[in-house]
């Protein structure tokens, strides 16, 4: 298998375009990753492309996007959950839309969920494999600051991974200065799929509206994290776009063409479709640039 790494931005319900990317990449056969990186509704998507079913993520989120045990106030007043984890990682992993577990395990491909550690205020990127064991990572991953529980995985606590890594691709090329993982030597090559279009910049936003609940006011290096997310989250894409344009580079970027209008938290099922639709056709236009980038063999 060439060395190459798929890295998957959350965002939510935005990661309909995701599903549309790794649906047209599964249809094609392009599996040549040594890795895939997700974070938050990325670790999600890489659930599924690494375990080969396509349509399952864009199944879900228009089949239960009006479910309250999915994600809604109901489920945040009665699980502290605004998305509903038991609701999304059992009964819809396991029963009602059930992940392929066996093909998940006996994929040689490595799948690493990205989470924040809140005492630390620091990425933790949790490798994914073996399911079901492995699904509590993934949870910690996709929980949201403010509206989440956190989740204890090996004696620590964790929060979304978007707080302190949101587009994890220098730590999957194993870049100078990057966060360290692991057991991980580093890819040659990385396709990065992003959730905003290429003009967006992030402001505190929602981070702010966490900050005034001072819900993690006991945990101070995390409350830093969400202070300087949109600081580092904007150069975090500043360099990626520039490295994007070397000479031989090592990222292709996939991001929508034009602005995001779906929200984190939800939005009507044209808007969804839509923003599918738009995942699929980029990644349709763009297959024989996506297949030489990665070395796929026909």
């Amino acid at each position: 298998m060439t060395n190459n790494a798929l890295v998957l931005e959350g965002g939510g319900f935005r990661a309909m375009f995701t599903a549309g990317v790794t649906d047209v990449l599964m249809e094609h056969g392009l599996y040549d990753f040594s890795s895939v990186w997700g974070v938050s509704a990325g670790a999600i998507s890489a659930l599924s492309f690494k375990s080969h079913q396509i349509g399952r993520v864009a199944r879900i989120m228009l089949a239960f996007r009006d479910d309250r045990r999915f994600m809604s106030l109901w489920s945040f007043l009665t699980t502290g959950n605004m998305a509903g984890s038991e609701f999304m990682f059992d009964e819809v992993q396991n029963v009602l839309d059930p992940c392929d577990n066996d093909r998940f395990n006996e994929s040689p491909m490595r799948m690493f969920a990205v989470a924040s550690n809140v005492v630390f205020g620091t990425p933790e990127y949790f490798e994914c494999k073996s399911l079901p064991e492995d699904v509590l990572k993934v949870r910690a991953s996709a929980s949201m600051p403010g509206v989440s529980q956190m989740v204890e995985v090996d004696g620590g606590r964790y929060l979304d991974g978007g707080t302190t890594d949101s587009i994890p691709y220098e730590a999957a090329l194993g870049l100078e200065g990057a966060n360290e993982v692991k057991g991980y030597g580093g890819a040659q090559k990385a396709v990065v799929v992003l959730t905003r279009e290429r003009s967006y910049q992030k402001d505190l936003g929602n981070e702010g509206l966490v900050l005034r609940s001072h819900r993690y006011d006991n945990y101070p290096y995390f409350t830093h994290a969400l202070e300087t997310r949109h600081l580092r989250y904007n150069e975090q894409r500043r360099r990626l776009f520039e490295m994007e344009e070397q000479e031989d580079s090592r990222v292709l970027v996939i991001a929508p063409e034009e602005p995001v209008a779906v929200d984190v938290r939800g939005a009507d099922g044209g808007a969804l479709h839509s923003l599918y639709i738009q995942g699929r056709q980029q990644a349709a236009r763009r297959i024989e640039e996506i297949s030489a980038f990665i070395g796929h063999e026909a």
